[in-house]
Order: C-alpha cells, then sequence, then structure tokens
C-alpha cells in the first residue's frame, strides 16, 4: 500500500518505520526542513526498541505537501491533536481525494469530529476519517535523525465516522491489533491520556517549574493522592460512556490492552501500583515547563471536548471541570480559544440522541 505518514514527531518516525518494515511504499512529510534534514542526510528513520533496530527508508521525505500525497491510497496523520483542524484545511487546500481515507493516529478526543468540521467548511467534500483513541507508540526521539519506540499497542481502539466502515478496513491492515468500536464517541472516551495526564499536570505544576521536569512522571509523580485523582477522573469518563451507550474499561483495564500496564497486574483498582509499575512507562520524564503538550494538548483538546460531551449527556463531572479550570489558571490561558469545542466538533446544539445519530451507522 502507497501511505503518507504526516507529522514528524516521535509518532510520525515510529510510524515510518513499522509501515516500511511491513512493506509499504511511504512518504515522510513534515512542515519543518528543519526536522527533516537529519532524515533526509540518514536516508530515512533510525529506529531502536519494540521494533528491533535499523534504519527504515521511505520512499519520499518532503515537505511538500501535495508531493506527499500524490499518488498515495491513505494519509495517516500523525500530529498533536491540536494541528487536526490545520491539516484538514491543509489537505483540502492540495485537493486530497475526497474517497481515499485519513486516518488519524491519534485522534484523542474528538479528533474525527474536528477534522471532518473542518474539512467540510472548506466546501470540499469529506473523506472518510478513521480515528485511533491514542498514539500506536510509547516513543521519544532522542536523536534528531532516530526515534526510540519503548512500547507499541496490542490492542487499540478505533471508529471511523459514519460510511467509513471500508476506511476502517484499510487502517486495520496498516496497523494490525486495531479493535474496532461502535462509533468514534467510544474511540474518543478510550483515550487514555485524557485520564492519565491532566491530574498528573495540575497536581505536579510546582515540581515541574521547580525542577524542570526532572523527576519521572509516571513513578514519582503518580503519588497515592495523585492517583486517587486520576481514578475519580476516570470513572466520570466511564459516566460519560454509559450515558452514550458504551461499557468502557476501566483505565488500568485499558492500559493493559495497549501494553502499557503489565499482563500480570490482577488489581485493575489499585491505579498508582499498575500505572507505576508498567515498564514502557517508567522511565518517561515530567514537564519541562507548562508549555508541554501535557498541557498543550490534554486540556484544550482533552478535557475540553470530554466536558462539552458530558454536558450534551446530562452527566455531572466536578473532578474533569476542575482539574480544566485549574490548569487554565496555572498555565494562563483559555483553552476554548483555538481548542476542541462543541463549535470546532460541529455538535453545537446537538441533544445526546443527535449526536449518537451524527457519528453512528445503522
Amino acid at each position: 500500500m502507497k501511505v503518507a505518514v504526516l507529522g514528524g514527531g516521535a509518532g510520525g518516525a515510529a510510524s515510518v518505520a513499522e509501515l516500511v518494515l511491513a512493506g509499504h511504499s511511504v512518504h515522510f512529510w513534515a512542515r519543518s526542513a528543519e526536522t527533516l534534514e537529519p532524515h533526509i542526510k540518514l536516508g530515512g528513520v533510525a529506529f531502536d526498541g519494540k521494533l528491533g533496530e535499523g534504519v527504515a527508508k521511505p520512499t519520499l521525505i518532503t515537505t511538500d505537501l501535495q508531493s506527499a500525497i500524490f499518488g498515495v491510497d491513505v494519509a495517516v496523520v500523525v500530529l498533536p491533536t491540536f494541528s487536526h483542524a490545520a491539516i484538514a484545511n491543509a489537505l483540502a487546500a492540495a485537493g486530497w481525494p475526497w474517497s481515499k481515507p485519513v486516518v488519524l493516529n491519534p485522534g484523542h478526543t474528538g479528533g474525527a469530529l474536528e477534522f471532518a468540521a473542518t474539512y467540510s467548511r472548506t466546501g470540499r467534500a469529506v473523506p472518510p476519517v478513521v480515528e485511533f483513541s491514542t498514539l500506536t507508540y510509547v516513543a521519544r526521539k532522542y536523536r534528531p535523525d532516530g526515534v526510540t519506540i519503548s512500547g507499541r499497542a496490542k490492542q487499540l481502539k478505533a471508529a471511523a465516522l459514519k460510511g467509513g466502515a471500508e476506511a476502517l478496513e484499510v487502517a486495520s491492515k496498516l496497523y494490525p491489533g486495531l479493535t474496532p468500536v461502535r462509533d468514534v464517541i467510544a474511540s474518543d472516551l478510550s483515550n487514555v491520556n485524557m485520564v492519565l495526564h491532566p491530574p498528573g499536570a495540575v497536581l505536579g505544576a510546582a515540581w515541574v517549574e521547580a525542577t524542570g521536569g526532572n523527576f519521572t512522571f509516571y513513578v514519582d509523580a503518580m503519588t497515592p493522592g495523585v492517583a486517587r485523582v486520576v481514578r475519580q477522573l476516570d470513572e466520570e469518563r466511564l459516566a460519560v460512556a454509559r450515558a452514550f451507550g458504551h461499557e468502557l474499561p476501566n483505565l488500568i483495564e485499558e492500559m493493559k490492552l495497549l501494553g502499557t500496564v503489565e499482563d500480570d497486574v490482577v488489581d485493575v483498582t489499585d491505579y498508582r501500583a499498575a500505572i507505576a509499575g508498567g515498564e514502557a512507562n517508567r522511565h518517561i520524564k515530567g514537564p519541562d515547563s507548562l508549555e508541554y503538550r501535557y498541557y498543550k494538548e490534554d486540556f484544550g483538546h482533552g478535557l475540553l471536548p470530554f466536558l462539552e460531551f458530558a454536558q450534551i449527556a446530562d452527566v455531572n463531572v466536578p473532578v474533569a471541570a476542575s482539574l480544566y479550570r485549574l490548569a487554565q489558571a496555572a498555565v494562563g490561558t483559555d483553552y476554548r480559544i483555538g481548542g476542541r469545542t462543541a463549535d470546532a466538533m460541529g455538535i453545537t446544539g446537538m441533544s445526546r440522541d443527535q449526536l449518537i445519530e451524527k457519528v453512528r451507522a445503522p
């Protein structure tokens, strides 16, 4: 299959490695020439970790989006979730065919809805959109021309907007281990980062600023108090999911499926022990500032759309609302400006039943 991987960060680099290893013809695109220059010099992406070790060589490495998407069968967007609206506009302007699928790896919370709403506003027919609940990998770029992949999801929730069943099959061929769910609300609410990051980001903000991130986020910062907040936030997530007709695994069960909590964990109610004991995440450092993606991504494009869904479902979510307001105060920003609001997702004024009708095929 011919694939355009759009995104030059750790997730994009890891996707290039996996897809090239699987025998696909890959075009590797990023907006920044500075990001791609080391890869161009190397001739590909150096990788180590869960996928083995080597250099994956895509057929094209470019900053030109039209060149990147020319002749490919599918576009895989591996960008921060706050870039989804921008890439939707860019793909529409570049003439992406309406019949070819776009895969958001990840869509996080509300990604497919925002992408489709943004694309629709350009006046062009919206292509099939598939979203993954979270990124396929635990990965970091410790060198400019390579990526270290410490984890690869074993089972990952994925869904498509109505009419996207064939697109979901394409995504499953690219990324083995996908678990299709009934609709994008289910995949939206399976976004583990929406639950996993905000409590530690808010409650550990002083530590972040004082140490510049010199602590492990999933071990040092996963104190008993933080873990209790994570669990209560997770209970709110599950309540909203039930209001939309979904019975989802709790956070620890979901992380076991992903592979970021160990298979031998029996007590899925002990959030601290399970999260801190996960080998894939245990060495990851904390955010180095309040500009880190946990603050930029997981509130305005994680908790904010979650709050919008909760309001539509008429479910009270006080922990989520409190974390959201505290983050806004600490960071000094209004996440609704440029954030994933109901309007950005194209669901303003909808009732619960209307939203279900929008996203769910008969």
